[in-house]
């Protein structure tokens, strides 16, 4: 049995960040905390594909900025497009959605930190809700 290989790319609004991954991603999970709302100006859609298995092409507007004791986020310090986001130590890096070039395949898995959505809007789907982080 042989597994497809996906590629796909992505990059900023601007292109001083591009990047391509290799392999498999995981499926989209809407993250609704505070932070996330403030870096994005609503919730954060996000996948994410093992370190190893993403190329940066093109870094000359890359900028990181320590969100936390535990992680930081990647923007693009020209355009300010929010990119990445990911925990100190870990194997996998979390890529927003809507940075991804054309179809992807991917699709809403569930949604996180849903205590501490605003008053604003309403998650209609039927995807799985959290109040936090699993």
């Amino acid at each position: 049995m042989t597994t497809e290989i996906k590629y796909r790319t992505g990059g900023c609004l601007c292109g001083a960040v591009k990047f391509s991954v290799k392999g498999q991603m995981r499926e989209v999970i809407a993250c609704h905390c505070g932070q996330c709302r403030k870096t994005t100006g609503n919730f954060f859609t996000a996948t994410n594909a093992s370190t190893e298995e993403v190329t940066i092409n093109e870094d000359s507007g890359l900028a990181w900025y320590k969100s936390s004791d535990v992680a930081e986020r990647g923007f693009c310090k020209l355009c300010g497009s929010n990119l990445f986001w990911r925990a100190f130590g870990s194997d996998t890096i979390s890529i927003t959605a809507g940075s991804l070039d054309g179809e992807t395949g991917l699709h809403i898995k569930e949604h996180i930190y849903v205590a501490d959505k605003p008053d604003w809007y309403e998650i209609t789907d039927d995807k799985p809700q959290f109040k936090v982080w699993r």
